[in-house]
């Protein structure tokens, strides 16, 4: 239950970092309006305070965060951009998810 509580604080903080992001992209790059600006603004700052939910140290994981902000990464350009990843991005991706669960879930 645990690590089920865990990877959902990552996968929302992903959400998060990626989903504010783009809104300051469709600002700063696609001439939006500022209030877009402002939501992705808002939207970074929860992505900021929600890997603080974790159990474990700082860097551990933001290390292990690293992975899942590439898995998402790939998913949001495939489901948002409609770039379809190759099989080097599926294959970076499995090494990343492999390594989160080295770092965070790995019995010490």
């Amino acid at each position: 239950m645990e690590i089920t509580k865990s990877l959902s604080f990552f996968i929302l903080a992903g959400l998060c970092e990626i989903g504010g992001g783009y809104l300051i992209w469709l600002w700063l790059r696609e001439g939006k309006s500022i209030w877009i600006a402002a939501m992705g603004a808002l939207i970074l700052v929860l992505y900021g305070i929600i890997p603080t939910l974790q159990p474990a140290n700082f860097g551990r994981v933001y290390a292990a965060y690293g992975g899942v902000f590439i898995v998402l990464s790939i998913i949001w350009g495939w489901q948002v951009d409609k770039i379809s990843p190759d099989r080097f991005d599926i294959i970076g991706g499995f090494v990343a998810i492999i390594g989160v669960f080295v770092i965070m879930y790995w019995p010490r």
